[in-house]
């Protein structure tokens, strides 16, 4: 069975909280309850994760590359300047998708060129929350 991590960056606890009027209502446990669903419905096996601090972050994708694990990761803030994450993605034998809810490239300023878009097999922005849906299913094929 194929096995997915599902990652969350900074400030992505806030959703639902957080400038709705930007990332929308949805809250990180119901994408999350979504996604469990929807793997469960596609034969995928998923780990959910999400932190506020870079070295647990890295902690997680080298968990992912130890389980031959595929990773959707957001990873949010540190998009824009994690060497540590970049790194780390790298590392990762299975594909690595990178998904944003908002378009980071209509938004500007430090918000519109992710390093990690370097090294990951794909990016989902802009979308919103269907954007984890999708990268998912990528995924499971």
């Amino acid at each position: 069975m194929k096995l997915v991590y599902v990652i969350n960056g900074p400030n992505l606890n806030m959703l639902g909280k957080r400038e709705p009027h930007i990332y929308g209502a949805t809250t990180l446990d119901e994408i999350e309850a979504n996604l469990r669903a929807l793997a469960g419905e596609l034969g995928v096996a998923s780990q959910f994760f999400q932190s506020n601090h870079e070295g647990e972050i890295v902690q997680q994708l080298h968990r992912a590359f130890e389980d031959g694990a595929a990773v959707i990761i957001n990873p949010a803030g540190f998009s824009y300047h994690s060497v540590p994450i970049y790194d780390a993605i790298k590392m990762v034998k299975e594909p690595v998708i990178e998904v944003h809810i908002t378009n980071t490239h209509k938004r500007g300023g430090v918000y519109s060129h992710s390093i990690m878009s370097e090294v990951v097999t794909g990016v989902i922005c802009g979308l919103g929350v269907r954007g984890y849906e999708l990268a998912l299913r990528t995924i499971a094929g």
